[in-house]
């Protein structure tokens, strides 16, 4: 029971770093975290598409993980 509330929690920064990083309409923290790195790399779209897709993952575990802890 111990395992599955720290997964929880564990899940649950995830989801909200996965959210907060995500850009927005307003270009969201990505923008205002890689810095300079856009400069030299380039903007690309395969950063935000991975975090998405990683966000979806993270949230339907933590949904998953949110209904075994109400069974238990």
């Amino acid at each position: 029971m111990l395992i599955l509330k720290i997964i929880h929690f564990i899940l649950a920064i995830g989801v909200v770093v996965g959210v907060l990083l995500q850009s927005g309409r307003s270009a969201g923290l990505s923008g205002a975290i890689d810095g300079g790195a856009t400069t030299f790399f380039g903007k690309s779209k395969g950063l935000d598409e991975k975090l998405s897709k990683v966000t979806t993952v993270l949230a339907i575990l933590f949904m998953i993980n949110s209904l075994i802890l109400a069974i238990l």
